[in-house]
């Protein structure tokens, strides 16, 4: 989703990029000393479309049921394999959008794969979950017949492997009898189908072969495959779920009933490899990655497998004997070896580059050829989108059984790779950088590869107290995602010391010499800016929990966790208080307290708000607030204050991206979704309070009525806008007399800011940008209510001027970031950002109650 290019390629063959997944064929490389040309991948670098999700899709992910940290579901259900069941039938939809190429709609999944399990004892299928929209999603497993005593003993050596691996290093029978855990997930972007289509036919070749190697492989491996995990897309056509979510940006946040099955996948399955079937770069594009490479990863042990299995891939997919000139398929490509930038694995956002942190040493995304979605899908002819689509299907077959291949010949070195992943993280011992040396084998590695960095010796985050009750239910949140993704937390039975600092009663303690201390350490730690690196990333290059999710993480550099007063946890701490005496107030600080705000709201609670922005809840309504706490999981406080203004829950029509309708829906507003085109179907605005404008919605495109509609809404209402389109439609309506300047459209990470404005009041003193925006020119009665600091305000991420010198984070300092007025609000930055900066959340939030509840911003403060 960003803007690209690919430069003169390292010393070995310059092969042709040609990417259409956005629908454009895309330049090859230039000759060396050429100048790079720009190419653009998955689309524009800011999302401009209007979400229009149903919230269904946003309850089923918000009410999904949690999973357990401790316990993993395959410890849970140690029964043998096969593993048969009997799967309903799906209705029948003609409409679903994979007839067209010719390929297999969603439901014919479950008679087929009822079909496959028939066909011997290879097979299993369970259902993993359910989509955003409601569809099954289908893991099967393919391995050789195990006794339930069998399954436990794998069970057995796999937590070993995790737990204990310098015990597993030593273990004869993990050497002479685990079997490699191989996880193929297909079908993660709806409208890239193939790999759903080509792993359904492996599956038929494993269950029916009765050759040695096959055997071989089945006797000694455990292969997984994950059939569609994206079913919703699949059957719509979309890139996006039912929620309006690319599940392979949601890793790290995990907002999404797909990604956590994934997640949950991964965790139960420990596989040493992964392949994520996409579409569409031609030639197909086989992974490892260019630089920057995530600087958490093991990442010697992660090339050395990768690498060589790449090799084997490339070589299937050129036998398959496809050429440009009879079948428009150039020959397969590994970014690694052919690019210079462009195609990174800097953030763990990624399939693949997730899996990397729970012990997977060859880790892939696979991008077959021929594009048949988004303007093929729907120009090509059917006959040629099948033959496109027969081509991919081919592809991503011959790329899944070379992987195969490659598990059944190296496993013993697999599995020791991944031994020793965990290993390090467990004794605290230093990464070892790539370089010819160490990682022989792999060509042109160079001075750009190496990227390692310096864990903590552990991380401390504070309860939150009673002064700060604000940090508490953010603290509970993270802790809680830390343990879903696998990361030991411990809680202080008793206040402590450690390195020279003394720490609370109830602090959470995440020890850095753990197995999966990459995985901590890329949720917690700053990160880093790369803006030096490389001219341009491919998405995301700043994530930190630790500053953007609201809770305090210190870290730790030095000192010992030797007798300090630690209990491992399986889950946070409750928050949930209720004092049982007076009036209560809540903080309006995180997403929590501002769903427990609506929920109140919503019950009909009167609720009020105090003079500091926070809310009164008198205390006839205690038995509702008891209930909204523990509900929601947040603290409420006595108080003699009885408040100011009356609240109610604000009805929002917004315009937005679809992260930002799912953060809304979070936090318990009343959202109804608009776009020009829903303003000039026409739209009722009497049941709206305030507008929130981010996405989708050009005042110059509406209709002579709907124009006057909505300005008058803005006259008597309000406007609260986020980036460039919010910008616009400020200035379009002559709202808040400021000059909206524009950074880098490349750009985005974790920034500084300060926060000088009642609306910000509390809020972190760190924030997210993406394509950032600030504000010049500031006319009267417009307030900043938070600026970029002074300096270089960006903290990790990539950000660099334009050519010209514009645009940069120095440009930015010092500046407006958000900022007020009468009866409007507007970012420049992007507190909601696909749902992940929970701790920014609630910036958004005041601002929308307070436009909601006053003629006048100015009259908040």
């Amino acid at each position: 989703m960003r803007t690209t290019r690919t430069v003169p390629a390292r010393p070995a063959l310059i092969v042709t990029l040609a990417l259409a997944t956005a629908g454009s064929l895309l330049l090859a490389p230039g000759t060396a000393g050429a100048a790079p040309e720009p190419v653009t991948r998955e689309g524009a670098p800011v999302d401009d479309r209007a979400a229009r999700a149903p919230e269904s899709a946003t309850l089923r992910a918000l009410t999904a049921p949690a999973e357990s940290s401790t316990e993993t579901s395959a410890a849970k259900d140690a029964r043998g394999y096969p593993r048969r069941q009997v799967l309903s039938p799906d209705p029948e939809n003609p409409g679903d959008t994979s007839l067209r190429l010719g390929l297999v709609p969603y439901h014919g999944i479950a008679p087929r794969l009822n079909a496959l399990q028939r066909l011997g004892d290879r097979v299993s299928v369970e259902v993993a979950g359910r989509s955003a929209g409601g569809h099954r999603l289908y893991l099967v497993t393919v391995t050789a017949p195990e006794t339930t005593r069998e399954a436990r003993a794998q069970e057995r050596m796999r937590e070993l492997i995790e737990h204990a691996p310098a015990t597993a290093a030593r273990s004869p029978e993990i050497k002479r009898s685990y079997k490699t855990p191989v996880f193929v997930n297909s079908n993660i972007h709806g409208n890239e189908w193939e790999g759903t289509d080509a792993s359904l036919k492996v599956i038929e070749e494993l269950a029916t072969a009765r050759d040695a190697r096959t055997r071989d492989l089945l006797a000694h491996s455990r292969l997984y495959f994950n059939i569609t995990a994206n079913p919703d897309g699949r059957v719509a056509g979309t890139r996006a779920n039912a929620g309006g979510f690319d599940l392979n940006r949601d890793f790290v946040t995990a907002s999404q009933p797909e990604t956590r099955a994934m997640r949950r996948i991964q965790l139960d399955t420990q596989p040493a490899v992964l392949l994520d079937l996409h579409g569409y770069v031609n030639g197909t594009l086989i992974e490892p990655t260019t630089p920057p490479h995530g600087e958490n990863y093991e990442y010697d042990l992660f090339l050395k497998n990768t690498y060589a299995n790449a090799l084997g891939m490339e070589s299937a997919v050129n036998a398959l004997g496809y050429t440009p000139a009879k079948d428009g398929v150039e020959p397969a490509q590994i970014p690694f070896r052919d690019q210079e930038e462009g195609w990174d694995d800097w953030p763990p956002i990624f399939t693949p580059q997730y899996a990397a942190f729970h012990g997977t040493v060859a880790a892939h995304t696979v991008e077959i050829p021929l594009a048949v979605n988004n303007e093929e899908y729907d120009e090509l002819p059917v006959a040629e989108l099948r033959r496109r689509a027969a081509v991919n299907t081919a592809v991503a077959g011959a790329a899944v059984r070379a992987t195969l291949d490659h598990v059944r010949q190296r496993r013993a070195t697999l599995i020791a790779d991944q031994i020793e992943v965990f290993r390090r993280g467990a004794a605290g011992a230093p990464q070892v950088p790539v370089s010819p040396r160490t990682v022989p084998g792999v060509p042109g590695i160079g001075p750009e590869d190496v990227y390692t960095t310096a864990f903590p010796r552990a991380y401390v985050i504070p309860p939150g107290t009673s002064r700060a009750q604000r940090s508490a239910p953010a603290a509970a949140r993270l802790v809680d995602h830390l343990l879903a993704n696998d990361v030991r937390v411990t809680r202080a039975t008793r206040a402590f010391r450690l390195a020279g600092r003394t720490y609370p009663a109830g602090s959470y303690v995440v020890d850095m010499h753990q197995p999966k201390r990459g995985m901590a350490n890329a949720l917690l730690a700053d990160g880093r800016d790369i803006s030096d690196k490389v001219s341009v990333m491919y998405d995301i290059s700043g994530w930190s929990l630790g500053r953007l999710w609201g809770a305090t993480v210190e870290p730790v550099t030095s000192g010992s966790l030797r007798g300090a007063p630690l209990r491992p946890v399986t889950e946070a701490a409750p928050v949930a208080r209720v004092p049982a005496h007076g009036n209560l107030r809540l903080r309006l600080g995180d997403p929590r307290e501002i769903a427990a705000l609506n929920s109140l709201l919503g019950s009909g609670v009167t609720v009020r708000e105090a003079p500091d922005g926070s809310a009164i809840v008198p205390a006839s309504a205690r038995r509702a607030a008891l209930t909204a706490a523990r509900t929601h999981d947040v603290s409420f406080a006595a108080t003699r204050l009885t408040g100011t203004t009356p609240l109610h829950r604000p009805r929002v029509a917004a315009a937005v991206t679809s992260g930002e309708l799912f953060a809304l829906r979070e936090m318990g507003f009343d959202v109804t979704p608009v776009s020009t085109a829903v303003l000039n179907a026409g739209f009722d605005w009497s049941g709206t309070d305030v507008l929130f404008v981010s996405a989708g919605l050009d005042r110059a495109r509406l209709t002579e009525t709907a124009r006057g509609a909505l300005d008058a809404f803005l006259d008597r209402h309000g406007l609260v806008g986020r980036g460039a389109t919010g910008a616009a439609l400020n200035a379009a309506a002559g709202r808040l007399n400021v000059t909206p300047v524009a950074g880098n459209g490349d750009a985005n990470g974790v920034v500084r800011v300060t926060n000088p404005g009642p609306l910000t009041r509390g809020a972190p003193d760190h924030t997210f940008v993406y394509a950032p925006l600030w504000f010049t020119g500031l006319g009267a009665g417009v307030r900043v209510e938070q600026a970029y600091a002074s300096g270089n305000p960006l903290v990790s991420g990539h950000w660099r001027p334009l050519r010209d010198g514009s645009g940069g984070p120095a440009a930015a300092a010092g500046r407006a970031a958000v900022v007020s007025g009468e009866r409007t609000v507007l970012f420049g930055t992007e507190p909601l950002f696909r749902g992940h900066p929970k701790g920014e959340f609630a910036q958004v939030a005041r601002a929308l109650i307070t436009v909601a509840h006053s003629g006048s911003v100015e009259e908040s403060g």
